[in-house]
């Protein structure tokens, strides 16, 4: 078995490694508008974007899921209006991962867009919605509120088509799995999966549409990682194992079910950086001496293994 499972981790690190598109963590960017630090992954609804513009993604130190800066939309002076470029892509899965932050009572807004051009949201700013607006506490809508999610046809709609929870004030995960092929997707959003949705508009995955809403918008975003195909490949049920806080700051809590003898933390180019053997159910694992930044961390347990992703 464990013959198998190096090889099969081998595997998914080379997979991994060899189609990453997007792996931006914010860190190289200045504070301030990041206007055109990186226009082939950052750009804004009305096109391509120069030095501090009003639309501009504002990389800020004020919170961050990881490391010292984040991506930060408000609804002044703009609003801002960033669009995070996925290549147009007209085939093929790929696994889009980001931390998002939103304080207590305020809004936050995203949507999925179909073909972009020059940059931005495509000719003369007329965006090419391929999904519902995503909405966090819709102040607009009577279903909305803080801690509230939902997809909306409009953003003033009463009602969400579908809803979810999310925790204030702390920093959660999204992770979209887009099939290009099937012209659909699904979401999980701070643990809850959210049922597949198919593109509205074209056959393309062009975009994500970050946008302050409403006057009410504050939201922060980081960590962010766009992959062609899936992340990880997990062989435990869900609920035989989790991990604990993530991000981490010293001590990573793993809940199992089952005995596990081995963990071991690779960094996101492949090299082993720590190795335990606890042989014992529920063991932790000390990360206090690594370097802040995204680590992958295998768990074995008896005859099964996960790879689950960790940000310290």
């Amino acid at each position: 078995m464990k013959k198998n499972y190096l090889l099969g981790l081998a595997l998914l690190f080379a997979i991994t490694m060899n189609s990453q598109i997007i792996d931006d963590d914010l860190e190289s960017y200045d504070l301030g508008q990041i206007g055109a630090a990186n226009t082939d992954v950052w750009s804004v609804w009305s096109g391509t974007p120069t030095d501090a513009t009003a639309e501009d993604l504002t990389i800020s130190d004020v919170t961050t899921a990881s490391g010292d800066r984040s991506g930060f939309l408000g609804a002044g002076p703009g609003p801002q209006d960033v669009m995070l470029l996925l290549g147009n892509q007209t085939s093929g899965t790929y696994t889009l991962q980001f931390n998002m932050f939103i304080p207590t009572g305020k809004t936050g807004y995203f949507n999925i867009q179909g073909e972009t051009e020059n940059g931005g949201a495509g000719d003369g700013g007329m965006g090419v919605f391929n999904s519902f607006n995503i909405v966090f506490n819709n102040t607009q809508s009577a279903s909305g509120a803080p801690g509230t999610a939902g997809f909306y046809p409009t953003v003033t709609d009463n009602e969400a088509t579908v809803s979810w929870s999310y925790p204030e004030n702390e920093w959660f995960e999204v992770l979209i799995f887009f099939d290009v092929d099937l012209l659909e997707f699904s979401m999980t959003v701070a643990g809850n999966e959210i049922e597949t949705q198919f593109f509205s508009a074209d056959g393309t995955l062009g975009a994500i549409d970050f946008f302050a809403i409403d006057a009410n918008n504050e939201f922060f975003i980081d960590d962010v990682l766009f992959v062609e195909g899936t992340l990880s490949t997990p062989e435990f049920s869900e609920d035989t194992i989790s991990a604990y806080p993530n991000p981490v700051v010293d001590v990573l809590n793993i809940n199992t079910r089952t005995n596990v003898s081995t963990i071991e933390i690779f960094d996101t180019l492949g090299k082993r950086v720590a190795l335990s053997n606890p042989n014992s159910i529920s063991p932790s694992m000390d990360m206090s001496t690594l370097k802040s930044g995204i680590y992958f961390v295998t768990i074995t347990a008896e005859d099964s293994s996960q790879t689950i992703k960790v940000i310290k």
